[in-house]
């Protein structure tokens, strides 16, 4: 009852405040310099009590002002409005009358940084619409270490290079509107069995997995993309549940002070993920600066119990943490919010239908007082780059003999519970057996106003050339192999598979949903022509997909809401498909799989028991089966065309600084991203890619580095990403594509110097279409002035 009371005291502010109107570019435009956003912060951190700092650095969850996940309570003493934060990656989370935009997955698998920047755009506008002045957003962790994490499909790329570049791009393009980022989860959070801690049987508390990750990789690959998120302004970052090398990452110092502060130059403020502060002092100093979303656990919401809060003025008292801690905590959570200029009458309100849609998802909304407040829509034309991004990221895996795109089929036959729409709702908490998948669960997902599914888009496409579909939706029915409801058989077979995943749970297999595997079988053996249509959160097993009556293979991932429209556009070839794989997939799981730690039927009673042990370094997905010499199924980088594409066999390099050294300068001030000698190109690498077909098309040349042979140390990979462009071509037509390599790209992490560092010895390059199709190679070795 207390739950209730507190949304309904909420709510009274929150239907309060009308929307300000409308965003313009002006508007979006003002920003203030990050030196006058930091004094006024600072004037601002003067004018506060204790008390009132408290506040600043305690949040409250979504029922509280302005009815979002995560708040900042007003101070009226100060004309200060509050702080309102949303979720999440993919789009404004659990709010009405807001587009569902492609999963992270899908903008990995695009390769396309103009359209990573662009979705980032739109997301933006609709944050700022909204009145939410914090998305909660974009992510870079999970990585990917384990293919069957739940949360996987939120980040980009098993790649850490390919998920830099996508990041750093999305958040730039939502920061354009004056909408704040935040980079998330720091660091490890690879699965989500056991991600916090629980309570056994006996009442002991058993602590959160640990992951246990070395230096070196460390730097490499898991902190990677977060340093792109930093050169690219990023103002907020969220630390993640699981514990780090045995200490939570909340109240890590050498992730939150080493790491992000020191090496990294992160100038923003570090929050907690949801009930992830498990300290008081001990998380302040350790580096944390804002605890979300206040309280100790969920059932604490209403009481506002809180490790922080009121607890903060005992602190200061008992000399446990200092004033001047606090000021500084303030100080850099309001910076980026002058910065932005989100104190101006410009920026937009919080549209109080916020707190009842999260009322709604929660099974509540009965409590609140009517009428309730109309929505605001913010979708805008989002549904044309939607439907653009679903066509353009789709992965074209197989295609025999130009299957597609298909011509005039008069008889199609259309199978699998991902064809259809939707049996249970359009807003995704759990698995759905009838109905297209178009994005995840959890923290990551966003409200549906309407779902184009695969059937209805083929039908409508049918009908404009007198096609008949025939269908047979429930794969249980495939499954058993009873196909007596069509007559004749079609011409072509399109099966569509999904495979879910959510916050909260790890996948349990690699195959595709619901029997897959027998269904695809099944309509193979009945029709010669079939085609298979992935929807799905991340790395697929395909036992079938050698099949000769599979005939084609499209992985189309999570594409967001006008899914059925953008698999429509590339069968019948409106858009020809330009995405490549952000992964590998293996003939057999076991050769790459790394097993998800989960001690849940063993009775543990340690408090500790639950290590991960990060033992494989860097050699995780394709380099892994680079260093195995394993042949996978479909490689990193693969992708097909419905034209083809040929690249000129040498490569163009030029070294571009003569006095380089094989060290940063160590005095240079550390700038966001880290020492800013890192972000100097050192490499121009330039080659030529011509389409060499007769349709005009897409392709994604990449750049391949393998480091030097006897000068890295062990567990040094055979070969990284380290360069790619989406290219476009009309046939016959042929463009110089230039890879700018940095500093950071050639070097290696030095544990003993603690220092990035160019390794002397011969590097060679590799330019083609995937990890496995190198057409350019070159070697050179770099001249360095203290080599």
């Amino acid at each position: 009852m207390l739950y209730v009371i507190s949304l309904l005291l909420f709510l009274s502010h929150a239907l309060a405040n009308p929307f300000s109107g409308q965003v313009t570019a002006r508007d979006a435009n003002q920003f203030r310099t990050w030196v006058t956003a930091e004094a006024m912060a600072s004037e601002f951190v003067s004018r506060l009590n204790l008390t009132e700092k408290s506040a600043m650095i305690t949040g409250k969850l979504s029922l509280g002002v302005g009815g979002c996940i995560g708040n900042l309570l007003p101070i009226d003493r100060v004309g200060y409005s509050g702080l309102c934060m949303q979720d999440g990656p993919n789009g404004v989370g659990l709010a009405d009358l807001t587009s569902v935009f492609p999963s992270g997955v899908t903008m990995g698998a695009s390769w396309d940084k103009k359209l990573i920047y662009q979705r980032g755009v739109a997301i933006g506008k609709e944050f700022r619409s909204k009145g939410i002045h914090v998305a909660l957003g974009p992510s870079a962790g999970p990585l990917g270490r384990h293919g069957l994490g739940g949360r996987n499909w939120e980040g980009f790329s098993i790649d850490p290079y390919l998920s830099g570049i996508a990041i750093a791009a999305s958040i730039e393009g939502i920061q354009t509107q004056g909408v704040q980022t935040c980079a998330k989860h720091i660091v490890g959070n690879e699965q989500e069995t056991q991600r916090s801690f629980t309570i056994s049987q006996n009442g002991t508390r058993i602590e959160a997995i640990s992951s246990n990750i070395d230096d070196r990789t460390m730097h490499e690959l898991y902190m990677w993309p977060f340093a792109n998120a930093i050169k690219a302004g990023v103002v907020s970052a969220m630390c993640s549940y699981n514990r780090l090398n045995q200490t939570y990452t909340c109240e890590s110092s050498a992730v939150l002070k080493n790491l992000l502060r020191e090496e990294l130059g992160f100038q923003g403020y570090i929050m907690s993920d949801w009930f992830a502060t498990h300290s008081g002092a001990k998380s302040i100093n350790a580096g944390l600066d804002l605890n979300m979303p206040g309280a100790y656990n969920a059932e604490t919401i209403a009481t506002g119990e809180s490790y922080w809060g009121g607890n903060i003025t005992t602190m200061v008292q008992a000399g446990s943490v200092s004033e001047e801690r606090i000021d500084e905590m303030v100080r850099r959570i309001m910076t980026p919010y002058f910065y932005f200029g989100q104190d101006r009458e410009s920026y937009p309100t919080v549209d109080p239908s916020l707190a009842y849609s999260f009322a709604a998802w929660s099974n509540v909304l009965d409590y609140l007082p009517t009428p309730i407040p109309k929505s605001r829509d913010v979708r805008g034309n989002h549904h044309q780059l939607i439907r653009k991004i679903g066509a353009e990221a789709s992965v074209l895996l197989k295609n025999v003999n130009s299957t597609l795109p298909l011509k005039a089929p008069l008889n199609i036959g259309v199978f699998g519970n991902d064809a259809a729409s939707s049996s249970d709702g359009l807003t995704f908490i759990k698995h759905f057996e009838i109905g297209t998948l178009d994005i995840g669960a959890g923290a990551g997902t966003v409200r549906h106003t309407y779902l184009v599914s695969p059937l209805e888009a083929i039908q409508a496409r049918a009908k404009k050339f007198g096609g008949r579909v025939q269908y047979i939706l429930h794969n249980a029915i495939t499954a058993a192999g009873d196909f007596s409801s069509l007559f004749p058989i079609p011409d072509v077979c399109l099966v569509f598979l999904n495979t879910f995943a959510a916050e909260n749970m790890d996948r349990q297999t690699y195959e595709a949903d619901w029997n897959s595997t027998l269904v695809v079988e099944n309509v193979a053996s009945m029709c010669p022509n079939t085609i298979v249509v992935t929807h799905s959160a991340g790395i697929n097993s395909m036992p079938w997909a050698n099949n000769v009556n599979v005939t084609a293979i499209i992985a189309a991932h999570l594409p967001g809401q006008e899914s059925g429209n953008s698999i429509v556009d590339v069968l019948w070839g409106d858009v020809n498909p330009s995405g490549r794989l952000p992964y590998s997939i293996a003939k057999n799981p076991k050769d790459y799989d790394i097993p998800i730690v989960n001690l849940t039927e063993s009775q543990v009673t340690s408090p500790t028991a639950w290590q991960d042990d990060f033992v494989e370094g860097q050699m995780i997905d394709y380099r892994k089966l680079d260093s195995a010499g394993i042949e996978p199924l479909f490689e990193f980088g693969f992708g097909l065309s419905y034209t083809t594409f040929g690249m000129k066999s040498n490569l163009k390099v030029k070294q571009l600084n003569s006095h380089l050294t094989s060290k940063p300068d160590p005095s240079h001030e550390v700038q966001p991203g880290g020492n800013p000698d890192l972000w100097e190109p050192i490499l121009r690498v330039t080659t030529t890619v011509t389409n060499t077909g007769s349709k005009e098309g897409a392709t994604v040349p990449q750049l391949y580095v393998s480091m030097p042979q006897g000068s890295t140390p062990e567990g040094t990979p055979l070969q990284v990403l380290r360069g790619f462009e989406k290219v476009f071509l009309k046939p016959g037509k042929s463009q110089d594509v230039t890879f700018e390599l940095l500093r950071r790209d050639v070097s290696y992490w030095d544990t003993s110097f603690q220092s990035w560092v160019i390794p002397k010895g011969r590097f060679s390059l590799g330019a083609g279409f995937s990890s496995r199709d190198i057409v350019a190679k070159a070697d050179l070795e770099l001249n360095l002035v203290d080599g």
